[in-house]
């Protein structure tokens, strides 16, 4: 989901909640081959108030865990804040993508957890602490 630094508080009390670009179709293709999982980091929400954010633009659908740093008690880019939710869906970290929009905050700890690691990135063509760099979320689906 695109995030508006400016507004305040949880996303799912926000005005606006908009799909990032090509993430619709993404998730569409991708939740029929792979269960997919989602985390925030995002301080003011918790798991149910992502899922309400989720709710609001009907992306809750795709996904089949949640989870929300407010509620593991750990943060990114902390390698445990990754491999805690490898471990409760059952996968070990070499099964997990990570993909992010922040190299600092989701693709540096993932990597180091052993996940491997899709930043999508706008200005980024290469990064070398990603195994891979997407421009665009429509090119997620060719990746896997």
């Amino acid at each position: 989901m695109r995030d508006f630094p400016e507004l305040p508080g949880p996303m799912c009390d926000w005005l606006v909640v908009e799909w990032i670009p090509g993430a619709r179709d993404a998730l569409e293709a991708l939740s029929k081959q792979y269960p997919l999982c989602i985390a925030t980091n995002a301080g003011c929400s918790d798991t149910q108030a992502m899922r309400r954010a989720l709710h609001r633009i009907d992306a809750e659908r795709y996904f089949s865990w949640f989870f929300s740093s407010k509620d593991l008690g750990i943060k990114k880019p902390d390698p445990r804040f990754f491999l805690t939710i490898a471990q409760q869906c059952g996968f070990s970290p070499e099964q997990c993508v990570m993909v992010g929009d922040s190299f600092e905050n989701d693709i540096k700890g993932a990597a180091t957890a052993g996940f491997t690691t899709v930043l999508l990135s706008s200005t980024d063509t290469h990064n070398p602490g990603a195994h891979y760099v997407i421009n665009h979320m429509n090119q997620l689906v060719n990746l896997f």
